[in-house]
């Protein structure tokens, strides 16, 4: 089997191939190494390799299928893994200068999962600093670059996963999201992601860990990769559970307006308008705005402040005796400190957004009642959202939109942190690209329980539109 058809297998293909002798799990293992090698300079994705492990294993994998072993449905196929997830013998970093010689003892919860299944991993992948940011870089491990474009945004905190799965450098990835954060780098690179449902995938073993219940809620570890078949066998996976057939003729299909007063590209409503022409002609849709959709995104900030975060400022000044606000002016002026400044900014925004104790009430109250809401509104609707506005920006744009101290996050923001806020299931899938040449996707969205009526009007998009596509230089 040639390279090039290796690389662009999706996981589920190559598991096949892999199990009908048809490749084997070292030559498999060994062309995408060889492909990360040539590419990954450019693009800066992945962070830290086990090739020398990962080939061992591979063969280890190869003889088991000689006895006629399988380990799991994923024998043999080598994956990525984003960075913020404890793999044994691995660093776990956060982009922290102070940690760069930690090494994990153990697997996070969903490695464990994956590697029972027999996936191998082949190396772990960049995040922002402590994963606090929708674009991917620190100061330890520097900034990740859209494969598309190396001049824009691959996106963030998974921007890492986003960009080396875009070049195809491993058949799927493990991401994780807690505001858009494997929507964003899925938008912005033409890869398909799926963010899992409230209290479905552990996220044990993921750093850092959200420990207050409300961030717990919106915090959930996913996967990323080439399709919508990947994304429901990896889901299944992870959760170690089998999705509910479901019907798509039994659910109303409503899409988010084109005209709603908020920013959105030309070229992303007209993408809207043509989903709802292909659509409305097998399933009853219809352009609607759903419950609590313009206040979401300020629930989201507000549950990220909370405690100013406390925890994400003590881990990222450990050892460092100056304070938020000294290092982020002295970084402005010297570029010499050891905490990127778009992490020490995202800070001083969650200590001017920090609710008071009252006002967390309120939002537990207003989560309460919307989240009974909701189940019944979303229990036979499936909703597709825009990721952002726009395909992937130059560097620096998507920071300076999102914390802006002119609150713009509650333009910005409102389509990805809907499912953080709500718990919702929420699969992105490329579509289209803009007027840049840069890949546009949209979002489907339903209850949980509903996951595999998202997955099916999934693998309807991605035949008819634009599905994944290899990003080839």
């Amino acid at each position: 089997m040639k390279d090039r058809s290796i690389i662009d297998m999706d996981a589920t293909g190559l598991a096949r191939a892999i199990q009908q002798r048809e490749v084997t799990s070292a030559e498999a293992v060994s062309v995408f190494i060889k492909h990360i090698l040539e590419e990954n300079a450019e693009i800066n994705a992945m962070v830290e390799d086990r090739f020398e492990k990962a080939l061992e294993e591979a063969s280890e994998m190869d003889s088991m299928l000689e006895r006629n072993e399988i380990k799991g449905p994923l024998h043999g196929v080598p994956i990525s893994i984003k960075e913020s997830l404890h793999v044994a013998d691995m660093k776990t970093t956060g982009g922290l200068e102070h940690r760069q010689d930690l090494i994990s003892k153990e697997d996070a919860a969903a490695v464990t999962r994956l590697k029972n299944a027999g996936a191998i991993i082949l190396g772990k992948t960049n995040t922002p600093a402590l994963c606090f940011c929708q674009e991917t870089e620190n100061k330890l491990y520097g900034r990740t670059n859209n494969p598309w474009d190396l001049t824009r945004t691959a996106g963030g905190s998974s921007g890492g996963e986003g960009a080396l799965l875009a070049i195809g450098g491993a058949a799927a990835g493990i991401g994780s999201d807690i505001g858009g954060s494997i929507r964003f780098p899925a938008h912005f690179n033409g890869i398909v992601g799926f963010k899992p449902g409230m209290n479905q995938v552990s996220t044990a073993g993921h750093f850092p860990q959200a420990v207050n219940p409300l961030q717990q809620r919106m915090h959930t570890v996913g996967p990323m990769g080439k399709s919508v078949q990947d994304m429901k066998l990896l889901y299944q996976i992870l959760s170690g559970s089998s999705t509910e057939q479901k019907t798509l003729q039994r659910f109303r299909i409503e899409i988010l307006p084109g005209n709603i007063d908020y920013p959105l590209s030309q070229k992303t409503r007209d993408i809207l308008d043509q989903l709802e022409l292909f659509l409305e002609k097998i399933y009853s849709t219809k352009r609607a705005m759903p419950p609590y959709f313009k206040n979401s995104a300020l629930i989201w900030q507000e549950i990220m402040s909370i405690e100013g975060s406390r925890l994400i400022e003590l881990e990222a000044y450990n050892n460092d005796r100056s304070n938020v606000y000294t290092s982020f002016f002295k970084e402005k002026f010297t570029q010499r400190t050891k905490v990127h400044p778009y992490l020490s900014w995202a800070i001083m925004a969650a200590k001017m957004f920090r609710p008071s104790t009252k006002r967390i009430r309120e939002i537990e109250a207003t989560l309460e009642q919307g989240d009974e809401l909701l189940a019944t509104y979303l229990k036979n609707r499936l909703l597709i959202f825009p990721i952002y506005h726009s395909g992937a920006l130059p560097h620096g744009q998507v920071f300076k939109e999102i914390f802006s101290i002119r609150k713009t996050f509650l333009l910005h923001m409102p389509y990805t942190a809907y499912a953080n806020v709500w718990g919702l299931p929420s699969l992105t899938v490329p579509v289209g690209v803009d007027e840049n040449n840069m890949p546009v996707s949209v979002q489907i969205m339903s209850a949980n329980g509903n996951e595999d009526a998202v997955f099916r009007l999934g693998r309807l998009l991605e035949k008819k539109f634009r599905g994944y596509v290899r990003c080839k230089k």
